[in-house]
């Protein structure tokens, strides 16, 4: 460093320390949020924050956030953690935008997943649930769910949800029910849609019941393959003694065969087997017929060594096959199909065709054949039945999800007959039961279906896909394609605990009651009933009380399936939006995470689109699933479960919702200890800032408030910045973006604030005078920061964000919440201004790099032993800095801008061409109040030891103390 002038300190004659103005603010610097927190809930709940927040929003736009219901089934987890909390974030910034944005929770209380729960409980205790009164059943299972609503209630409070808790709505509830059962008896009416119908459908052996495409996961899974031949019967004379052969991941349906399916854009030759390895089922002189390009892959399965290609073969000529078992009770004919679902990627280039074990299978059979003919092979617990040759009473899966014996005793017949050319083992992707776990099975069940082709169910709701904004978009080319190819609506399920399908059907004709303008008596018999006894009336009432006088009891069977469980949340724009007056529908925005793309935004459109004919919302936004640090889904096995109740007795619960507002939660997002702790830190620095700036705000009033026109630049360009903040914010709330709100904020707070506009402004806020321009100037922009940013962060951090609003602004019944955001003066605006304050930061990094390393050195210890010499050869710079105190921005005790290159040897930034720095030491004596080194320390007379800024404020200190 230049220069090793010596720096007089003078003694001090007084201490000074009274006459700074020093933050002062009972705000503690630790923040103690899982002890503060609760308080917090105390008193909102005693002043009825959510009822204040109602009467504050009367007469306002409402935004209606219509909550998906999770399952009451158990304590709350991660993911329910970030729903919940991305529901209260946009909730908040709705009202702070000046909506009226009513939350109403709700629950999902029926179906599998609180029906496992108590079956589990039976199986504990030894007992058979088929041996307990249903009535009984099912009030066990709404105990269990109404014991399981209060506790997730309390949790959810305890994030600092806020919304209508003490009248949530449930599925389960009464007029919930009842209206269910209105919306189902509306596609029960002729035309509606409603028909019973005997299809494969997805079937859990462990639960005994179907499922739907949303209870259904997927899972690797390794499956027995197989190579069948079945024998050409009718045909061209080349073909006699020829096999088509078939390749199939599920033996145990070779009993449910009826056709074989074929691809017409693919090639197929007839093969001779001329060598085999030992060990391989095939013979020498065996005529197969095969994809071309599959062949090799068939023989090298076989063990087949050599073959010779007779000729190509066209599958549609032939007439027929037989059936691998023919002889032995299989002895009907297998025909062969044409079907656009067959491919080349693995097998033999044909289907084995069973139609009631597959939806393929299924269509390409009713398309030729209709409903004739297909056989019913497997029962409820995965049986074969009695009917069924050869495997009558051998099990597809055991109880508990596992193989059974149907597949080793397929082959082994397959064996017997000398139909098998080659087996193995496949790992693939399988559907299993997300709740027991369990592999499913495609099973030809009777079940009640909604068609999606009657009323245009399809196109309607293809059609308003196209009206609803989807956040992130991909969302809608998710269900767009979900809707376009899904099958008819699978309704009914064979349980015990939900909302019954409340129709009747007559013996003979097959009528449903009701379903015409005649039956509306029994139509309002049957809501009436569920609507004062809920659904159990339909179990416990007789038939004949629904149908009354005009109808015989016995003609008709009482259906007694219940509704399948996405119909029932499907229906809750039904019983909540369109039944309370402070809501509405459509309802402005569904959020759930991306699964229910095939769940609830899935059945709630078809519902609505059904009934009403369009959708219930008008926007739909989705969030990822939480995975751990290593991006790996959480489970106990891997012992890297975070729960949410931990983390809030730890750190507390803004930190969780900090955690929320700063992922890109539209992804897969991560968390663990070192995330959290990531988090904790930055709070830590948001806490300081707001601390700092509630200490500097002491006694502010508006008679110290300063004029736009009369701030210094620099107050003047951080008004710009919350101008330009103000608009980022609103549009970030708006468009869900919560990451880019709060890395927008905590980079202003953090580089903006405390590193740049804080830093400068400390000397003038602790050493100016009262009466200072400059220091009122600076407190009045403190205070408007203060007031943006507690409402910018207050959706986000709504803890303390309510602490630092009560610490400033103490009352019984005030609330940050009760606020809008702030409206922001356009005349804030000035980017001329700002373009040149970009500049002056430029150059202030480096002479900031400059003094850093002579700090590193020794060679000073605090930036205001300083007064470099800073060297601008860049004209727009060096304008930029006309009228600006350099020493003020550097924090320097002094500083000389110079014009021109400056020395060889001076610090430089290489992407700040055109400043160098010379550091130098200050010359002067240490101001005892200040501690800036000036030669003018001492002229004052009276005040030796200060500047003439510092006596001038001690005078006025000293005058205001007297009075």
């Amino acid at each position: 460093m230049a220069s090793d002038s010596k720096t007089d300190t003078p003694a001090q004659s007084r201490d000074y320390r009274e006459t700074i103005f020093l933050p002062e603010t009972p705000f503690p610097m630790k923040a103690g949020l899982p002890q503060r927190e609760p308080e917090w809930l105390a008193r909102w709940e005693k002043m009825d924050l959510y009822r204040r927040l109602r009467l504050e929003a009367k007469g306002r736009e409402p935004f209606i956030l219509h909550d998906g219901p999770p399952y009451a089934n158990g304590n709350i987890h991660i993911g329910h953690a970030l729903n919940k909390t991305l529901k209260d974030i946009i909730v908040r910034s709705q009202q702070m935008l000046g909506h009226d944005a009513n939350y109403v929770p709700g629950w999902d209380c029926h179906g599998l997943p609180i029906e496992w729960q108590i079956e589990e409980k039976y199986r504990a205790k030894g007992k058979n649930k088929d041996e307990v009164p249903a009535s009984e059943f099912r009030r066990e299972c709404r105990d269990f769910a109404a014991h399981w609503i209060e506790v997730q209630k309390a949790e959810f409070k305890r994030l600092g949800i806020v919304g209508d808790w003490d009248n949530p709505y449930t599925t389960m509830s009464f007029d919930a029910e009842a209206t269910i059962v209105e919306e189902f008896l509306k596609f029960a009416r002729e035309g509606g849609g409603l028909y019973r119908g005997s299809k494969p459908v997805m079937w859990s052996v462990v639960e005994k019941t179907a499922l739907a495409e949303a209870e259904v996961e997927y899972h690797d899974h390794v499956s027995r393959t197989i190579w069948v031949k079945f024998p050409v019967l009718g045909g061209p004379a080349e073909l006699s003694g020829a096999s088509v052969v078939i390749w199939t991941t599920t033996p145990w349906t070779i009993p449910g065969n009826r056709a074989i399916a074929y691809s017409k854009s693919i090639e197929y030759g007839l093969y001779r087997i001329e060598e085999t390895a030992e060990g391989s089922a095939a013979g020498v002189g065996e005529l197969l017929i095969l994809a071309d390009n599959l062949a090799g892959e068939v023989f090298k399965a076989a063990k087949v060594t050599a073959w010779e290609r007779k000729e190509a073969v066209d599958p549609s000529r032939i007439a027929k096959c037989a059936h691998p078992f023919a002889g032995q009770g299989y002895d009907f004919d297998v025909p062969l199909l044409a079907g656009d679902f067959v491919t080349e990627e693995t097998g033999t280039g044909f289907v084995h065709i069973a139609p009631g074990h597959g939806q393929d299978d299924y269509e390409l059979w009713m398309a030729n054949f209709g409903q004739k003919g297909i056989p019913e092979t497997v029962d409820a617990e995965g049986v074969y039945f009695e009917h069924v040759p050869l495997f009558a009473g051998k099990f597809v899966l055991t109880r508990q999800g596992k193989e059974g014996t149907a597949n080793a005793a397929v082959i082994e017949e397959l064996q017997k007959a000398g139909r098998l050319v080659a087996q193995g083992k496949l790992t693939h992707s399988y559907p299993h039961s997300w709740r027991s776990k369990a592999p499913l099975i495609f099973r030809n069940t009777p079940q009640w279906f909604i068609s999606m082709e009657v009323n245009d169910l399809r196109k309607v709701a293809l059609t308003e896909i196209e009206k609803t904004r989807f956040v992130p978009p991909a969302g809608r080319n998710r269900i767009h394609s979900m809707i376009e190819s899904r099958p008819d609506w699978v309704v009914s399920r064979q349980r015990a605990w939900g909302v019954p399908l409340t129709i009747f059907v007559h013996k003979k004709t097959g009528e449903i009651v009701p379903s015409k303008p005649a039956h509306d008596a029994i139509r309002a018999r049957i809501v009436e009933a569920v609507k004062e006894g809920g659904a159990d009336a339909w179990f416990d009432k007789p038939a004949s009380f629904f149908l009354g006088d005009g109808l015989d009891a016995d003609d008709f069977e009482k259906v007694t399936d219940i509704l399948d469980v996405w119909f029932d949340s499907g229906c809750t724009h039904a019983f909540v939006l369109e039944q309370r007056a402070d809501l509405r529908s459509p309802a402005d925005l569904y959020l759930e995470g991306s699964d229910q793309h095939r769940g609830w935004f899935h059945s709630s459109l078809l519902e609505s689109c059904g009934t009403r004919g369009r959708a219930p919302y008008r926007q739909v936004l989705t969030h990822g699933f939480t995975l751990d640090e290593q991006g790996r889904k959480m489970s106990k096995s891997l012992g890297n479960t975070v729960v949410p109740q931990k983390i809030m007795e730890q750190n507390g619960a803004d930190i969780l919702r900090l955690w929320v507002a700063s992922t890109d939660y539209w992804e897969d997002q991560r968390i663990g200890p070192e995330i959290i702790k990531s988090t904790v830190e930055a709070y830590r620095k948001l806490r300081n800032s707001f601390r700092y700036m509630l200490g500097s705000l002491t006694g502010f009033g508006e008679d110290e408030r300063v004029a736009l026109a009369d701030m210094p630049e620099l107050e003047r360009v951080i008004l710009h910045r919350l101008a330009e903040l103000d608009e980022l914010v609103r549009k970030a709330y708006c468009d869900y973006d919560f990451k880019r709100v709060f890395h927008a904020l905590t980079n202003f707070m953090n580089i903006d604030l405390s590193a740049f506009y804080f830093d400068i402004r400390k000397d003038a806020l602790y050493c100016d005078a009262p009466s200072s321009l400059r220091r009122r100037a600076c407190r009045t922009v403190l205070h408007e920061l203060f007031m943006c940013l507690t409402a910018w962060f207050a959706p986000v951090l709504c803890f303390t964000t309510e602490e630092v609003w009560q610490t400033r602004f103490p009352s019984e019944d005030g609330s940050v919440h009760l606020r809008l955001f702030p409206d922001v003066p356009a005349e804030w605006r000035n980017e001329a201004l700002a373009e040149k304050w970009r500049k002056v930061r430029e150059l202030r990094r480096v002479v900031t790099g400059a003094l850093e390393i002579e700090r590193r050195e020794k060679r000073i210890g605090a930036s205001l032993e300083a007064a470099p010499d800073v060297y601008v050869a860049d004209a727009e710079l060096m304008a930029a800095m006309a009228g600006l105190d350099l020493a003020e921005i550097a924090i320097t005790s002094q500083a000389s801008l110079i014009e021109g290159e400056g020395p060889a040897d001076a610090f430089r930034l290489d992407d700040v061409p055109g400043v160098a720095v010379v550091p130098k030491l200050a010359q002067g004596r240490k101001c005892a109040r200040s501690w800036k080194i000036l030669p003018e320390v001492g002229s004052v007379p009276g005040f030796p030891d200060l500047t003439p800024r510092d006596a001038a404020a001690v005078m006025e200190f000293d005058a205001l103390r007297k009075g």
